[in-house]
């Protein structure tokens, strides 16, 4: 009897997963274009995604920057918030970001940081609250892209998507990367529809005037 309930408690959180990340693919699929047909906003949203351990960008980030970067050369977006983690003195996700866009010729005025963007969930609610973005093209890789979409949408911003899928990621990486989605999927349904938690804010400084 006790194993029956364990299953059907698996199976129930098995089918949870999968309708969480069902519902927002379907959500984000008229919400994605390609970098080139993609309607223009004046912000374009990039997403933190971790550091190596020497303090660099990780291939996904990289590619992320280097994304916004071609639309902001490409007359579709005026200003680039990158937002990522910033919790410990040596770990500056936002501060690298930055880097990179400059390298890649992105001038300096053009590019915001957010340094409280630990969660898709928190760079969204932020994006509104303290940047005062109300419109965006989100910056991501496709298996991030529906549950940004889905998230900065409900939360205000109203926000369209282009996949930074600029190279062939390992395998492996990519099995991680979609398993770990399920459930962050499923939480940021619950986040978004029940608990509604406020993240790290503080004082209003809006992009634009």
């Amino acid at each position: 009897m006790f194993l029956k309930i364990l299953i059907i408690l698996a199976v129930l959180g098995l089918l949870i997963l999968i309708i969480s990340r069902l519902v927002t693919g379907l959500y984000a699929r008229p919400k994605t274009y390609s970098a080139a047909d993609v309607p223009a906003r004046r912000v374009a949203i990039v997403f933190g995604a971790g550091l190596w351990r020497d303090g660099t960008a990780t291939p996904v980030l990289h590619d992320r920057v280097e994304t916004a970067a071609d639309l902001y050369f490409a007359g579709k977006v005026e200003r680039l918030l990158m937002s990522g983690d910033n919790r410990f003195v040596d770990y500056n996700e936002p501060a690298v970001m930055r880097t990179l866009a400059l390298e890649l010729g992105v001038p300096k005025d053009a590019i915001v940081l957010d340094y409280a963007g630990r969660r898709t969930y928190d760079t969204c609610y932020r994006a509104k609250a303290i940047f005062g973005v109300t419109g965006a093209i989100l910056v991501t890789q496709a298996f991030h892209l529906p549950r940004s979409l889905y998230l900065c949408n409900q939360l205000g911003v109203d926000s369209v998507g282009i996949d930074a899928d600029l190279r062939v990621y390992r395998k492996s990486s990519l099995l991680y990367w979609n398993l770990r989605e399920l459930f962050a999927t499923a939480a940021a349904l619950w986040d978004v529809n029940i608990s509604h938690p406020v993240p790290v804010l503080g004082d209003p400084e809006p992009i634009f005037p």
